[in-house]
């Protein structure tokens, strides 16, 4: 608990944290509320989406597919790169020298590192419900809808949007340890999740064995979660798999990442 404590301190005041955050609320504003209101009134055009679906997206009662719509790609994206930067900038800054020298076990060291992302995962999707919600409640009043707050159902969804960012936390603590430092972590990071895997799965129906492949990858099985709790109408976001069998891949794919790094802080961080 005092590893946690004192990587969480670091964490809270760092502020990469509050600004990487503050991107992804602007963001899910934005898409998420923002530009849907100006095209259902005619500012804009999403021809993809009919009238209905654009009020839809907008009521308050589901708010929990907006906050996890955007989590598969760009919020995963960020979510990543916060934990990479975490995890990697110990390295350039000399702290993880110092901590495994003079501090904690290794192992105590990086369960620290872990479970303070995993608090800033739950304070991100928290965030993200809260400010959704309000941008909801805002949006259904100014244009006189019925409407009301969203039942139970939103924790199924709350709870996918955390196993979604919890995944992506554990390919970037993955990468932040494997590369031994911050830029080609994020840099490997992001060209994965928003460009090779659209790559993949736009070759994906010329290639059928890579079509395949590219539902049950890290991006796909996310977006594949997404789409079983509804979050359907943003890019990433995919149908192929149900919502029980994605689940599965990311949780396999959260142990792995986790595990990994973990293994290789221990037996090649000997300093």
């Amino acid at each position: 608990m005092g590893s946690v404590k004192a990587e969480l301190l670091r964490l809270w005041k760092w502020p990469a944290t509050w600004v990487l955050i503050g991107v992804w609320l602007v963001m899910t504003l934005t898409f998420g509320y923002v530009f849907n209101h100006l095209a259902l009134n005619g500012g804009t055009n999403r021809a993809d989406l009919s009238q209905q679906q654009l009020i839809s997206s907008m009521q308050p009662e589901n708010v929990g597919a907006a906050v996890v719509r955007g989590l598969p790609m760009f919020g995963g994206a960020i979510v990543l790169v916060l934990a990479a930067l975490a995890v990697g900038s110990g390295y350039g800054w000399g702290t993880w020298k110092t901590t495994l020298t003079a501090g904690p076990r290794r192992v105590s060291a990086m369960a620290g590192t872990l479970g303070a992302l995993g608090i800033i995962v739950l304070v991100l999707v928290g965030l993200t419900f809260v400010v959704d919600l309000g941008a909801a409640i805002t949006v259904a009043s100014l244009e006189g809808w019925d409407w009301s707050l969203p039942g139970l159902g939103v924790f199924k969804a709350l709870g996918a949007a955390v196993l979604i960012a919890a995944m992506w936390t554990g390919f970037g603590v993955f990468l932040g340890v494997v590369t031994r430092g911050p830029a080609l972590a994020v840099g490997l990071g992001l060209m994965w999740a928003i460009v090779t895997e659209n790559l993949l799965r736009g070759v994906g129906s010329l290639l059928g064995p890579v079509e395949s492949l590219t539902k049950v990858l890290p991006g796909g099985s996310a977006g594949n979660l997404a789409g079983a709790v509804g979050g359907a109408g943003a890019p990433g976001v995919l149908t192929d798999l149900s919502g029980t069998t994605a689940a599965l891949f990311l949780v396999g794919y959260a142990v792995v990442f986790v595990g990994a790094a973990t293994l290789l802080k221990v037996r090649r961080d000997l300093v």
